[in-house]
């Protein structure tokens, strides 16, 4: 039997046994909704292997999902090295910096005027930057190392997460404020006690 028609019946099969799962009560379960979109996935793999082979697809256009699993296994030194450097070390590390530094920069905006008029019109602006605009200049500053990438991190989170963060410390209602102002209570324990609390549907958003 030639690969097309392997491919066909293995379709034809994960088909019937999908429409059987999914009008049975397992698929309610949440071993049922799995088994679907496992079933689903392999399906296609074998139907992708059988199409490429049977009809003679050359690698370089499609290649089959098992010559890819094949390079993808001996290259694993070569991926894992890639991994750490771009999403360890860049991605990681940018991101953590970016909403820290967020963070911090919103709360002290929130205390100063000055910085809420002077900061959020420049947030906003470089939020809007396509990253394709901001990547290359931070190639020039940090060089070609995992630097420059943490650096693309830092300036696509910070601007959002600090305008989120803006935003959220202003959730709280005036009159739970003034309620805090009654209580004789600081800044900083309305800020931890009240405004924290409340501007957390932001800050996650940001």
């Amino acid at each position: 039997m030639s690969w097309p028609f392997i491919a066909l019946g293995a379709w034809a099969l994960g088909w019937w046994i999908n429409t059987r799962l999914a009008a049975s009560p397992l698929s309610w379960t949440p071993t049922g909704r799995l088994s679907v979109s496992v079933i689903f996935g392999v399906t296609i793999l074998i139907l992708w292997e059988g199409l490429v082979r049977g009809l003679n697809v050359s690698p370089v256009i499609l290649p089959p999902p098992s010559a890819v699993a094949v390079r993808f296994a001996e290259s694993l030194p070569i991926l894992w090295g890639d991994f750490v450097q771009t999403a360890v070390k860049g991605a990681l590390s940018g991101y953590v910096i970016g909403c820290a530094a967020a963070f911090g920069t919103a709360i002290l905006i929130d205390r100063s005027p000055f910085l809420q008029r002077g900061l959020l019109p420049v947030g906003n602006f470089v939020a809007a930057l396509p990253i394709v605009g901001i990547a290359p200049i931070m190639v020039m500053w940090f060089g070609f190392d995992w630097q420059s990438k943490a650096a693309v991190v830092v300036v696509m989170v910070f601007f959002p997460m600090m305008v989120n963060t803006v935003a959220g410390l202003k959730a709280s209602d005036a009159m739970q404020r003034d309620l805090m102002a009654t209580w004789s209570a600081s800044y900083w324990q309305t800020l931890l006690k009240l405004r924290l609390p409340a501007a957390m549907p932001f800050v996650p958003t940001g």
